[in-house]
């Protein structure tokens, strides 16, 4: 062969049938519209798969020696390169497996390669085993595809409502397959694939494993059968067969046999269906539209040849295997030809029409009635398929209404065989034998026929013409039509063979007779047209033809009879002494009696189950008195067979409650369960006899379970308190007691003749204990006893039942020890997977203790807490303890396994695995019960591995469908859908709930992570089985290819690979539907379901246990957040809720994974799921043809304000928050008129409880009980009459409470979904690297976010609830937005252009000279200003929308509006000491730049809002929570500073605000002193006082601003605070500050001076500010000083030197200087010379200080100076200070002055040299600084990591390297900075020594006169000016001017001059030029320093000469 034969690794038997079968059921099932056109091409492609239907690939030598070579030449494999070895295990398995099913050996090989990669979802067995499952499962696929397609033809008896299209395509696509022979393929392969033949074969090559897999094969073989054969049925029913397919079908039914119990099997069944359906012409009367095409397609009508041919065959003498089969068709076949014979023009046919009475005899001749009752409608499947009960009942009602001839003549010879009957009987002489029944049978097939009516059909309502029209709507039914039409001939005819056969009943079929009315009864209009029948032919008109009793089929009769009986019986009964019941002969009632008695109560029963109507009209009855003409039966001796029909029908009659409440008390008044004992009754009596004597005698139960079932539905009908009271104790007990005791516990060891009786009775009991359980709630008063008067002596009353049923559950008693039994054999059975009797019973019955176990679950604690609290001496243990007790059988604690092994039974029985994960659900709670199940699940590996595909096949159920709506009545299937749905839901509670326990837990081992290791070290995979040969532990190499003899596959470890565990079936669930268009398919059909799978996934990914492994798996093998976020955001209105939450959980999961693949540096993943999430390009999408993602088109692009946009797209993160609805409906008021509504509001708030997800809702079912209890408190006649009204009112308030709580769930699903939306942004935006975005973008990005978010939260319908949220986003976005615009404007330029800035601004014209600039943007230039408006303007909108409510909301906006405010500042730009070359003119007219600009504006739309934003600003503020209050005041701060109009000051001015604040230091001044203990309160109070003298000083900045401050008495208000008093003592021990570890709360000291320093700065300002005004200021800062001397004089005095000393005494010298003050001069005794090295801060400190004191020194001298004469001399002319500082440092310095003396000019001159040396220090660490900044780039790693971690000093190495440049960058611009302020004050310290040397060098040589000449004159002028300077401000005494003065000699004016000439040498001089040349060349006054130098020079110069 040319092409080399390549395997299909999906299997060809398999794979493509499954998908024909998906396909072929989302078109046609589930309806989706792009199914479709994938259903053409599968067609097309498969049909030759549909036209061989079954066939096989044959062997080929070819194929056989190619794969004989396979392992070591290898085999190709499709679509995968090169080929693969196959071990030789599998080749010879592919041998066993080709001859086994005859294919070819290539596709046995695909089978077992499929087979292998399937085995995960088949624990437990071999690739062999599984191979022949999925060979069956494709022959399945293919025959359900063709049932379906045939089944949406177009056709005569229904439609599936398909869209045209798809039926057409249908339609021709199985016509084309029926034109290719399909019946005969259809029946060939029914009749050749036989089970048993299957299973031999698969038994000869042990191809059947464990009892699951036999079943499982069983199951897919008798599906390809069924499915096969109902294709054929529904072809029939839509379109009729060609004649010889008809003929062949008719060959195959002559050989049909029945099953062992006399009925058809399902298969036989359907082609019997089938071919009654080939006779139908019912279907014309009906009168549709499209008759005349109908008629024309049936070959019935147009072609004599079939009817000919059909006639003449079914005419053939020859008998059929089953005559009965023969008579069905012939019947129906005579019908048929009775029904053409009635239309219109067939008169060509009249030969054969003829015979149609003959084919009917011959038919009626086989017993056909007796044929269809017991083989057809008997048969197990008849009753599920609606349109076989249609065809039957067609059949019948054909014969009635077409053929009465026959049916007279029936009844005719009915009547005869009564008389020969009755004559035999009158002789003494046997009946004769060869008498027929068929009336007999017709009645028993009627009866049986409509018994059942699974699809409330009413098909019965046929048979009854309304005889008067009914009165009630309810009753009015599908079929009756309009108000009171004539009734359809049919009709009337059906009606009348019913009357007519009860006329003159011959006693042979009265209870055939009997039993149809029975049958016909079924359902609630029948029974109510038969009660009506039986009422009517009781009465008098009747009489006179039946003589006195009226007709025997009357109530009249039947009840006459009843009563005659109990009279009669009654005396027979025996005396109370004698012998209690034994059996005595009875007199009574004959068998004949007995029988026809029972038929009517069936009958009554039926008809008064049926019928409410009937129920009450009968116990009213005054005559008849049904009950109590019952009760008193049940008292006689009569069969329990009897008995038990009895307690049936009151049964019936306790539906009512009304009734029900009657019959309790009746009961107990008879004592059918004796309740009382008489003291001189010597035996006991009633029901409990009969159980254990006769019942248990005879093996069967009938009497206990008819009992049983009475009590369960009185119970349920009304419940009676004080039952039997005034007699015994009042309460149930009794009943109670004999249902557990005689009847529960001992089910098991009686014993029962049918074995299904027990599960029976297991069942019914269980169902008592069930109801009592469920309507029992915890009350106190039950843990209370109740005493009560009986017979005069008080005793205790019985407890609820349901009391004593929690107190049984809940201690280890023989009920729940029985339970739990029942469980372990229910699991034990199930596992059989074999029929056995009463198994549907059984399962029944394990339901209910299943459903009892959840009760005591559900309700235990609030039991165990009431009992608590009482004073019962009872014990009680948890029910989830009590299962972990050992089982008595195994001597293991296995309870909960047994009970978590239903869950391997999910499919089979939902509610059982339904019950039991509730009940795992519930246990899991409590962790060290976790841990405990862990290890009963993991001890035994077989059980294990069970219960791990338990859970996981639970999960994976296909069939499983979330209903939306439970209103309406569910069938079947949607039932068992709905029940495998909760089942799911309950498995991932548990798996949620066990997640937050500490490992080991259930969840981590049903998820597959590591139990004995750290659960981190997991390493989770793929369910994939190697392809080795050893896997099969093949023990001896037969021919046995599946080894699994008996199932057991040998699972050793390591053998099972890693099996499918319940993460892989989550992720599945999520998975479907990911690779199409419409996202994943439970997102839309199990909204609920996908929902907590995405939670589950977050925990496991937020779980910092489960993390790492969970997110690797899901990168690497599933690649799941991509693909998922692929289709955010799912929007589906009707599960808003559902839909909210899983985006949220997704969204955060995704910021998870976004966060650890930054950390760990996987760029590639990070970028991708950015790209996915922000790109506005559309992304190529992942489809083939091309529809692309371009659904969001339509949408408007309003935010895209200056793009192209043609080919935008949304930015996914964009429409995930369009898909947020911000506006919420709210439910109407109540609208009330019986309750009070506050009240009720009162009463709903009292029913809140918080829920699992932490909502807080209203507990619905508590409201209800409450309200209830409420209107069944009221008493009197009214409230009865009103109560209907009442209760519809409590359903208006429930209904009410229902859209309330929606509404709260709704909007906590809003809330969660835009927080997990904000965290997903801010994680994008901070934690992904910055340069996976360009900063463009990013810019873009941002602009948008908050653009969207705003415009949705301004929106007027959005729930404020979401404010607070999107408060916290918008400051997010804000913050980076300014942080981008800002690091943008940080990228230097590489070569610094001579003469400019290096940081050259663009758009900025003064310095945009330079042509090599044009690289560089400003850093909003991509977003543009007016993007930036919209957003400032949107903020301010966003903050007035807030109203006076929502402080907090604000507090966030005022951080967003202050960062916005931010990106109108220039940025920080590094000090290069250049000169511009501009001049003052160029720059104050340069055009406006683009900062200034931006700030204009900004403060011009601020403005707009007027005073309404003034004024909440203002208010926050003043009042409220402290960061509101700190956050305004910045913000206020903010704007004063940009506001040049002063608007806003105003504002604050006029209308107090201002005035306020200052107002409030006052109140600030208690808090701020009890912060000053060691151990301060919270702080808050320090910070926003440190807010709030920020924003005063702000305001003293301007001269405005400082006079209005002066105005409102701010100083006065500081000097009036005591705080500033209390400057704690400062430990010498932290000396130098520095030395301790910083913690966050400061030191008292550091506190101190938090508050100390704010105040001195304010002072500061007001006195720079305020220049009008300044004796004013500088008076009210004296007055501040004074009245805080103490403190003052401590800050001067202090030795300590710190930062914070330095700090403080640089504030206080400045103010000192500013307000030059020489009256505190006295005071400054400062000695600079002992700083330490300190930081930065501390540098400038100290010069601060020098700068100060010197500016200090400068003022007084030339404030109070006029001229040079009159100098004021600050030093002595003693320079030996300077020379002595420069000499060897002494430790301490010894003045060579006295203290109180002045000190000498040596330190003017020391200062000056000192700072002369520091400038140059500075100046040339601040060059290398700059030039550092120029090539951050090329500087050394570890440099750039010291930098940075100066900055950040944790995480450096986390960031990226263009991140650490960025760090780097803002450190040295920081250092650069810090420089040049050192040299600025190093500079001004430099020029004002020079001065005050120059001046006193100047007044020393020229003007002074020494104290030894006597210049009387002069010392008398300068004493007297100094006295005035000393009395003006002088507050010391010994402050003497003179003394210091008076005392300079002519010696110490020559010393003077010595020293000066020395100290002021020629290298000082150059020095100081050279720190000009530098320096002030372009910072200070120019040449000031060259003037001074020259001067001093000559002083000396002249004063030497």
């Amino acid at each position: 062969m040319a092409a080399p034969l390549a395997v299909n690794s999906a299997a060809s038997l398999w794979g493509p049938y499954k998908d024909i079968w998906q396909t072929v059921v989302n078109a046609i099932w589930k309806r989706q519209p792009e199914a479709i056109h994938l259903l053409d091409q599968i067609l097309k492609k498969h049909k030759p798969d549909f036209i061989s239907l079954f066939r096989n690939p044959p062997k080929n030598a070819q194929q056989h020696e190619k794969i004989q070579k396979a392992s070591t030449e290898g085999v190709a494999i499709q679509g995968q390169q090169g080929t693969r070895l196959l071990p030789e295990q599998l080749i010879r398995e592919a041998f066993i497996l080709s001859d086994l099913f005859d294919i070819g050996e290539l596709a046995a090989v695909e089978l077992l390669l499929a087979g292998e990669h399937q085995q995960p979802h088949f624990p437990g067995l071999t690739r062999g085993l599984v191979a022949v499952l999925l060979y069956w499962d494709g022959k399945r696929c293919i025959a359900n595809s063709l049932r379906a397609l045939v089944q949406s033809r177009r056709g005569k008896t229904w439609t599936l409502e398909l869209s045209p299209e798809l039926v057409s395509m249908t339609t021709r696509f199985t016509d084309e397959l029926m034109e290719q022979g399909l019946t005969q393929k259809i029946l060939t392969l029914v009749s050749h694939i036989d089970l048993n033949n299957e299973f031999e074969k698969l038994q000869r090559e042990r191809g059947l494993g464990s009892e699951k897999h036999r079943k499982e094969v069983s199951d897919l073989i008798k599906e390809c059968r069924l499915s096969l054969a109902e294709s054929l049925f529904v072809w029939t029913c839509q379109s009729p067969l060609s004649k010889d397919d008809t003929l062949i079908l008719i060959s195959y039914l002559e050989k049909v046999t029945v099953e062992a119990d006399g009925s058809l099997d399902s298969v036989n069944l359907s082609l019997l269906m089938a071919l009654l359906y080939c006779f139908d012409v019912s279907f014309l009367e009906q009168g549709t539209e499209d008759q005349e095409d109908l008629m024309h397609q049936l070959p019935l009508l147009t072609e004599r040849q079939y009817i000919a041919t059909i006639h003449t065959r079914l005419q053939e003498s020859q008998p059929w295997k089953l005559p009965g089969l023969q008579a069905t068709v012939r019947l129906a076949w005579a019908l048929a030809l009775r029904g053409i014979s009635q239309l219109s023009d067939v008169t060509a046919l009249a030969e054969f029409t003829e015979a149609d009475e003959a084919m009917a005899e011959l038919a009626i001749a086989d017993n056909v009635f007796l044929f269809l009752t017991e083989s057809v409608v008997g048969s197990e499947n008849f009753y599920q398929e609606e349109f076989y009960i249609r065809k039957i009942h067609n059949l019948v009602t054909d014969f009635l209404a077409l053929m009465p001839m026959k049916v007279k003549q029936l009844r005719n010879r009915a009547d005869e065989d009564a008389r020969m009957i009755h004559m035999s009987v009158q002789m003494g002489n046997e009946p004769p034998i060869s008498l027929r029944r068929d009336l007999e049978h017709l009645m028993l097939l009627i009866a049986e026929l409509y018994r059942k009516d699974p699809f409330n059909l009413e098909l019965a309502l046929e048979y009854w013409c309304p005889s008067e029209p009914l009165q009630s709507s309810t009753i009015m039914g599908s079929y009756l039509g309009v108000a009171h039409q004539r009734p359809p001939q049919r009709q009337v005819v059906l009606s009348k063979f019913v009357r007519q056969m009860g006329d003159l009943l011959p006693p042979t079929i009265y209870i055939p007779y009997l039993k149809m009315l029975w049958g016909l009864a079924s359902g609630p209009q029948c029974a109510h047209y038969c009660f009506s029948l039986l009422k009517v032919n009781g009465s008098s008109h009747a009489e006179n033809i039946q003589g006195a009793g009226g007709s025997p089929v009357s109530w009249e009769h039947f009840f006459h009879s009843l009563m005659l009986y109990h009279e009669h019986l009654r005396k027979d009964l025996p005396s109370a002494d004698s012998v209690q019941y034994r059996h005595l002969p009875l007199r009574g009632i004959t068998q004949k009696e007995q029988d026809g008695l029972i038929a009517f109560l069936q009958l009554t029963t039926t008809i008064v189950k049926w019928s409410e109507n009937a129920r009450l009209a009968l116990c009213e009855h005054p005559q008849w008195t049904p009950v109590v003409v019952i009760l008193g039966l049940l008292q006689c001796s009569i069969p329990p067979i009897l008995k038990a029909e009895l307690l049936e029908t009151l049964t019936a009659f306790g539906k009512s409650p009304e009734i029900a409440a009657s019959l309790w008390q009746s009961l107990e008044y008879t004592q059918i369960l004796q309740t009382v004992r008489t003291p001189g009754q010597r035996q006991a009596i009633g029901i409990e006899v009969e159980l254990n004597e006769i019942e248990s005698r005879c093996e069967e139960y009938p009497l206990t379970r008819a009992f049983c079932r009475l009590i369960s539905t009185l119970v349920e009908s009304s419940f009676p308190s004080n039952l039997g009271a005034g007699l015994r104790p009042p309460g149930f007990d009794p009943y109670l007691q004999f249902l557990r005791d005689s009847v529960f516990l001992r089910f098991r060891t009686r014993a029962y003749r049918r074995a299904a009786e027990k599960w029976e009775v297991a069942e019914v009991v269980l169902e008592v204990f069930y109801k009592l359980l469920r309507d029992y709630e915890p009350q106190l008063d039950d843990f209370v006893d109740q005493y009560v008067e009986l017979q005069g002596e008080e005793i205790i009353a019985y407890k609820p039942p349901g009391f004593n049923l929690m107190y049984h559950l809940l201690n280890e008693s023989p009920m729940l020890e029985l339970s739990l039994s029942l469980l372990e054999e229910g699991v034990k059975q199930l596992n059989t997977y074999a029929p056995f009797p009463g198994k549907k019973h059984l399962e029944k019955a394990v339901q209910y203790c299943l459903a009892l176990l959840n009760l005591t679950l559900q309700k235990e604690t609030l039991f165990m807490d009431l009992l608590r609290e009482s004073h019962l001496s009872l014990i009680v243990t948890p029910l989830e303890q009590l299962l972990q007790g050992i089982n008595p059988r195994t001597k293991k604690a296995d309870h909960v396994v047994n009970i978590a092994r239903y869950l391997y039974h999910g499919n089979s029985n939902p509610e059982l695995a339904f019950e039991s994960a509730k009940i795992l659900c519930c246990i899991s709670c409590n962790s060290n019960i976790q841990i405990k199940l862990v290890g009963d699940f993991t001890h035994d590996q077989s059980i294990n591995q069970k219960l791990m595909a338990g859970f996981v096949e639970c999960l994976d159920n296909e069939d499983a469908e979330e209903i939306i709506s439970p209103e309406e009545e569910l069938e079947l299937e949607k039932k068992q859908a709905r029940i495998h749905h909760e089942t799911r839901i309950h498995i991932l509670n548990l798996l949620i709930t066990s997640l937050e326990c500490s490992p080991p837990n259930l969840a981590l081992y049903l998820l597959g992570y590591e139990l004995k290791k750290p659960v981190s070290t997991t390493n989770l995979q793929d369910p994939v089985l190697q392809l080795v040969s050893e896997m099969i532990q093949i023990c001896n190499l037969s021919s046995s290819l599946f080894e699994g003899g008996n199932g057991e596959m040998k699972s050793e470890k390591g053998v099972l690979g890693c099996p499918r565990t319940c993460l892989h079936a989550i992720l599945n669930i999520l998975e479907k539907g990911t690779e199409t268009r419409n996202g994943p398919v439970a997102v839309q059909e199990s909204p609920h379901l996908a929902e907590l799978c995405y939670q589950l996934i977050y925990q496991l990914c937020a779980c910092s246990d489960t993390s790492g492994p969970t997110m690797r798996y899901l990168r690497t093998s599933q690649d799941f957040l991509f693909t998922q976020l692929q289709h955010l955001p799912f929007s589906i209105k009707e599960h808003e809720i559902s839909t909210l939450n899983q985006m949220s959980w997704l969204m955060k999961t995704a910021a998870i994974e976004l966060r650890v693949t930054s950390l760990n540096r996987q760029r590639s993943h990070t970028q991708r799921l950015l790209h996915l999430l922000l790109d506005d390009m559309p992304v190529k999408s992942y489809l083939a043809d091309g529809e692309g993602g371009m659904e969001d088109e339509s949408r408007s692009v309003s935010g895209f304000l200056h793009f192209d946009t043609a080919c935008k797209v949304r930015r996914k993160i964009l429409s995930i928050l369009d898909s947020i609805d911000f506006s919420q409906e709210i439910p109407e008021p109540l609208q009330l008129d019986f309750f009070d509504r506050a009240q009720i509001e009162q009463v709903i708030a009292n029913c809140e409880h918080k829920n699992a997800r932490g909502q807080v809702i209203c507990n619905v079912k508590y409201l209800h009980r409450v309200l209830v209890a409420e209107v069944n408190a009221l008493q009197g006649m009214a409230a009865i009459g009103q109560r209907p009204l009442l209760m519809e009112e409590i359903n208006t308030i429930l209904q009410y409470v229902v859209e309330r709580n929606k509404l709260l769930q709704c909007l906590h699903a809003k809330r969660h979904a835009l927080e997990s939306w904000r965290q997903l942004v801010e994680i994008i935006l901070t934690a992904c690297p910055q340069d996976l975005i360009q900063t463009e973008d990013r810019q873009l990005i941002i602009r948008d976010l908050l653009q969207d978010v705003h415009d949705k939260i301004l929106d007027d319908d959005a729930a404020q609830e979401l404010m607070p949220v999107v408060a916290g986003a918008v400051f997010t976005l804000t913050a980076h937005l300014s942080q981008s615009v800002r690091t943008e404007q940080k990228q230097p330029l590489a070569v610094p252009l001579p003469g400019h800035s290096q940081y050259v601004l663009m758009l900025d014209g003064s310095f945009s000279a330079s042509p090599g600039s044009e690289g560089l943007s400003l850093g909003f230039a991509s977003i543009g200003d007016s993007s930036l408006h919209i957003i400032l303007k949107k903020l301010l909108d966003f903050i007035l929308k807030t109203g006076g409510g929502f402080q907090r909301v604000r507090t966030h906006l005022y951080g967003s509006l202050l960062y916005y405010l931010q990106i109108a500042q220039r940025p920080d730009e590094p000090d290069t000491l250049e000169a511009a070359k501009t001049t003052m003119w160029e720059r104050l007219t340069a055009p406006e730049d683009a900062f200034s600009k931006l700030q204009r504006e900004n403060v011009a739309i601020i403005e707009s809002y007027g005073a309404a934003l003034m004024e909440v600003v203002c208010r926050d503020a003043c009042d409220g929570h402290e960061i509101g209050r700190m956050l305004a005041l910045a913000l206020l701060d903010r704007i004063v500073s940009v506001d040049k109009q002063q608007q806003w000051l105003l504002y604050l001015s006029n209308s107090g605000y201002l005035k306020v604040l200052v107002d409030s230091l006052a109140d600030d001044d208690l808090t701020l002193q009890s912060l000053l203990t060691p151990q301060p309160p919270l702080l808050k109070a320090l910070y926003t006082y440190e807010s709030k003298m920020a924003f005063l000083t702000r305001v003293a900045k301007s001269q405005q601003g400082a006079l209005e401050l002066l105005r409102s008495g701010v100083i006065v208000r500081l000097a009036q605070c005591q705080v500033y008093d209390m400057r704690p003592e400062i430990d010498h021990q932290g000396m130098f500050g520095m030395r301790d570890p910083p913690v966050f709360i400061p030191a008292p000291v550091e506190r101190y001076r938090q508050i100390l320093l704010p105040a001195l700065q304010l002072c500061q300002v007001i006195l720079t500010s305020s220049m009008a005004q300044h004796l004013q200021a500088a008076g009210q800062v004296l007055q501040f000083l004074i009245s805080h001397s103490d403190t003052i004089q401590a800050i001067l005095r202090c030795q300590n030197v710190s930062a914070g000393s330095l700090q403080e005494l640089a504030l206080l010298t400045g103010i000192i200087s500013k307000a030059a003050l020489p009256g505190v001069l006295g005071e400054l005794d400062i000695d600079t010379s002992e700083g330490t090295q300190m930081e930065l801060q501390g540098h400038i400190g100290r010069f601060q200080i020098c700068a100060n004191v010197m500016e200090y020194c400068q003022s007084l001298m030339l404030h109070c100076a006029p001229t040079f004469q009159h100098t004021i001399c600050l030093f002595t002319p003693s320079l030996s200070e300077s020379t002595n500082r420069d000499g060897p440092r002494q430790d301490t310095q010894t003045p060579v002055v006295p203290y109180w003396r002045l000190p000498g000019l040596g330190i003017i001159v020391f200062l000056l040299k000192q700072s002369a040396n520091d400038f140059f220090s500075y100046y040339d660490s601040h060059r290398q600084s700059v030039n550092k900044l120029q090539n951050v780039e090329q500087l050394p790693p570890d440099e750039i990591k010291e930098l940075c971690q100066s900055v950040m000093p944790a995480g450096v190495d986390k960031i990226s390297t263009a991140q650490k440049y960025v760090l780097a960058r803002r450190r040295l611009v920081k250092l650069i900075n810090n420089r040049a302020k050192l040299l600025s004050l190093c500079s001004y310290i430099i020029e004002t020594c020079l001065f005050i040397l120059w001046r006193h060098l100047e007044y020393y040589l020229l003007h002074c006169t020494p104290a030894d000449s006597q210049d009387s004159l002069l010392s008398s002028r300068s004493s007297f000016k100094s006295r005035r300077l000393q009395d003006s401000f002088s507050s010391e005494p010994n402050l003497d001017f003179r003394s210091g003065l008076n005392r300079v000699s002519q010696h110490d004016i020559d010393q003077l001059q010595l020293e000066a000439t020395n100290s002021f040498g020629e290298s000082l001089q150059k020095k100081l030029l050279d720190i000009e040349g530098l320096y002030s060349k372009v910072r200070s006054r120019y040449t000031f320093i060259q003037a001074l130098v020259r001067r001093i020079r000559g002083l000396l110069r002249i004063s030497r000469t």
